[in-house]
């Protein structure tokens, strides 16, 4: 397909990003043209639009970034057979090569040659992305379209909450950004016994509420152990999932969770974090974990059972809708944590 189309491109080395017209992606042979109808804003774009010591050390502007779409099949390559046009489609956002150890033993996931789309790949904040067709989760036809563009962060969700056994368990989400409201909803789902949801910010601590959580800790006004302890009477939770990348919240998740329990970790601190392994790891007997991404097709077929069952109902999380051209406004309420999801329409 010719022509042009309207994207939001990380213009230059430094805050913020542009909306211009360029040129519609051409696909190899193996990839697929897909018209985006719903994309949404993850954190990860975030530290782009904001420029952080992350991002600078990893991105490379001028590009297309965004990463988390829904969007119908336009047109497909010459060596494609797994998807039609007219297919309706999300995307596993990592990219691997299929050739490390890794990839080789089925853990495309930890795949060392990952690169991912809108980070190291050209994005989908635009009318049309193109991807490689192994890549690519066929949607329900009746699935709406903003659900559909959260199915991605919701995986990382599924993939730290359900990393282990939580069937009549205690558990913990430290850090209620979009991803740690929506593990609420997961962990209620898959039987646990009670969630706890702590962060610093009531609005998202509400809608953590809404999906689940049965306890909610403002950690500026409350100190999250001693709640815990008042709960379980000592005992700790069995299942911490931190989500916040804070220092202190990290480590008061591994003091706070029983001996013998989990710690799954899907947060990015931004630098080194002192742990006291002797005391809260060693002694405890606990199992930690390091969570990236989704397991590679397991955690999506989850998700979108969770959401056809109606099991996890993912509207309470998803707050604002915006056309492209607002997107300013969309970073604004991110920066801000005024909103859970944020969907944008080209």
């Amino acid at each position: 397909m010719d022509g042009k189309m309207k994207a939001l491109v990380k213009h230059h080395r430094g805050y913020g990003a542009e909306l211009q017209s360029v040129n519609i992606p051409k696909i190899k042979e193996d990839e697929v043209l897909i018209k985006v109808k719903a994309t949404s804003i993850c954190g990860t774009d975030v530290h782009i639009y904001a420029w952080d010591g992350w991002s600078q050390g990893r991105v490379n502007p001028p590009y297309v970034f965004g990463h988390e779409f829904s969007g119908e099949v336009v047109e497909i390559g010459s060596k494609v057979t797994s998807v039609k046009t007219g297919d309706y489609v999300s995307a596993e956002t990592h990219i691997v090569c299929g050739t490390c150890p890794q990839c080789l033993t089925g853990q495309y996931h930890i795949c060392k040659n990952t690169q991912i789309i809108g980070v190291d790949t050209q994005g989908c904040f635009a009318e049309y992305v193109a991807l490689p067709a192994g890549n690519l989760w066929k949607n329900p036809k009746d699935m709406p379209y903003d659900v559909a563009s959260i199915q991605e962060p919701m995986g990382n969700a599924v993939h730290t909450v359900l990393a282990g056994d939580v069937v009549g368990k205690t558990v913990a989400v430290i850090g209620c950004g979009p991803i740690g409201i929506l593990a609420v909803g997961v962990a209620k789902a898959a039987g646990a016994a009670g969630v706890i949801a702590i962060d610093v910010n009531d609005y998202r601590l509400q809608l953590a509420k809404q999906m689940g959580a049965a306890t909610l800790v403002n950690s500026k006004h409350d100190d999250p152990l001693q709640v815990v302890e008042n709960l379980a009477g000592g005992n700790g939770v069995d299942v911490v999932c931190e989500m916040s990348g804070h220092p202190t919240a990290i480590n008061k998740g591994f003091k706070m969770v029983t001996n013998g329990g989990r710690v799954s970790i899907l947060s990015l601190p931004v630098k080194p974090v002192e742990i006291n392994i002797t005391d809260d790891i060693v002694f405890k007997g606990i199992t930690v974990q390091g969570i990236t991404g989704r397991q590679m097709f397991k955690t999506w077929q989850q998700v979108s059972s969770l959401l056809a069952s109606g099991q996890v109902d993912v509207r309470p999380v998803i707050t604002h809708h915006l056309p492209l051209e607002e997107f300013e406004k969309g970073f604004d309420l991110m920066i801000k944590g005024a909103c859970g999801k944020v969907v944008l329409q080209p």
